[in-house]
């Protein structure tokens, strides 16, 4: 243990200790919210350290359509997804009402809620035309689940006639965590899917968790360092470390048994210390809604900005040191 914690000992009933069912993650749900099919939900341009070794615009659109059959346990995109498919051109409707609203960006990433090769959430015959709007950026990023990486992926990527990156999410390598996560994908099925797209000139990122349910501090940051091994030993090119939140009904009540704690904003600086420094790939960390993860407020925003620039360069800047909270984050791991 890096902290010198001990496991989590589940005090919970059996059946929410060992394992947590569709039916189970659907009941503790709140309402969605109110989409309209003909728009994305959201859309933005930001900055992001690129393959290149540079750092540019991103334009992410996050797309509307019908919720993802995969019911991840930390999952809350759901809210922002409708029940049944939407018609055919209106995903192509969201993304050019985006475009004309956002200044230009020479990558572009489409994000929606699920995966982007469920002909049930896009329609299939949406995506000539899709590839056609996007082909012009120099690399187009959309998501999608590891069993669902197949031959779709390479006509798509033809398609558009640009650089191709799927991102998938590994969550965590640690087989009985990943279980837990009801994603339903084991390790080999992610290695899987990242050897076929690599094999065939498509990129992949990968999205890791920090401290999911059923982990101490301590087995968080061990567990998504060795996440990220995992992933660029798998031919990963970006790793995105996202710590796990609550705020989608199941994960509430996970923490009220004592299953599952937010991680510590120090525990991210740690990971990115430590991957950043073996320069296998590029290692971005979430920071939506950082502040939540502080523990002191004295040095919250200092640690956030350290992060930041460790996103923007992919280099580990001198530790934050706080004498109000006594402590140093992002020292190197032992």
């Amino acid at each position: 243990m890096i902290d010198g914690d001990r496991p989590i000992e589940d005090p919970a009933p059996r059946e929410l200790a060992e394992a947590i069912n569709d039916r189970q993650i659907l009941a503790a749900r709140g309402p969605k919210n109110r989409v309209d099919p003909r728009r994305a939900y959201q859309a933005f341009v930001e900055p992001e350290f690129s393959v290149d070794r540079i750092v540019e615009d991103v334009a992410t659109i996050f797309l509307t359509n019908r919720e993802c059959p995969f019911r991840c346990l930390m999952c809350d995109l759901w809210k922002n997804t409708t029940d049944d498919r939407v018609p055919p051109g209106s995903i192509v409707q969201q993304i050019e009402h985006a475009l004309a609203s956002l200044p230009a960006a020479p990558r572009i990433k489409l994000y929606n809620s699920g995966n982007f090769f469920d002909a049930a959430a896009v329609p299939r015959e949406d995506l000539p035309r899709i590839a056609k709007i996007v082909g012009g950026h120099r690399s187009v990023i959309i998501e999608n689940h590891p069993k669902l990486c197949d031959d779709r992926a390479l006509r798509f990527r033809d398609q558009c006639g640009t650089d191709l990156e799927v991102a998938i999410g590994l969550e965590t390598s640690h087989p009985p965590t990943l279980q837990r996560l009801n994603k339903q994908i084991t390790r080999d099925d992610f290695a899987r899917a990242a050897e076929f797209l690599t094999s065939n000139g498509i990129r992949v990122r990968a999205f890791i968790l920090l401290r999911p349910p059923w982990t101490t501090e301590g087995e968080g940051i061990e567990r998504a360092i060795e996440s990220v091994r995992f992933a660029f030993n798998s031919g990963v090119d970006c790793c995105a470390v996202i710590p796990t939140r609550g705020g989608n009904g199941i994960m509430e009540r996970l923490q009220r048994e004592g299953l599952f704690t937010p991680p510590r904003l120090t525990s991210l600086e740690t990971v990115l210390d430590e991957t950043l420094r073996w320069k296998s790939g590029i290692v971005l960390a979430d920071l939506w809604d950082a502040e939540q993860f502080a523990s002191c407020t004295v040095c919250a925003r200092q640690r956030i900005d350290r992060l930041q620039r460790m996103n923007m360069t992919q280099t580990v800047p001198p530790p934050v040191t706080c004498q109000a909270c006594d402590s140093e984050g992002g020292g190197r791991l032992e």
